[in-house]
């Protein structure tokens, strides 16, 4: 099976972890497992890729942290949540993408 290439997916990780969180914060492992599920298996999403990327969209103010605990395991948490203007950043990678999508097109055959 084929399989995306870390680097060619690499400058959408934060569009993807963005959009996971638009309607709900979330935390790592979660992220990795819809990613994973939503993709069909075909982008796994390292961990030092995911932490590092949630240190940049942090420090750019694009997302939030906090800590919480889960009630079932009693296990502390850490969960990301967008912010405003990580969902303007949202958007305009967005653009970008069906911008960068349009010119690719182009030089694809089939």
């Amino acid at each position: 099976m084929l399989n995306i290439s870390s680097d060619v997916i690499r400058g959408y990780n934060d569009t993807i972890i963005l959009y996971l969180l638009l309607d709900n914060p979330s935390y790592g492992y979660e992220i990795s497992k819809k990613i994973k599920e939503l993709s069909d298996d075909k982008y796994i999403i390292k961990e030092t890729t995911l932490y590092s990327a949630f240190t940049r969209l942090e420090k750019n103010g694009y997302v939030t942290s906090f800590s919480s605990s889960d009630n079932s395991t009693g296990k502390r948490r850490t969960y990301y949540q967008i912010t405003d203007m990580g969902r303007q950043y949202y958007d305009y990678k967005c653009e970008e993408w069906n911008l960068t999508r349009e010119v690719v097109s182009r030089f694809i055959r089939g």
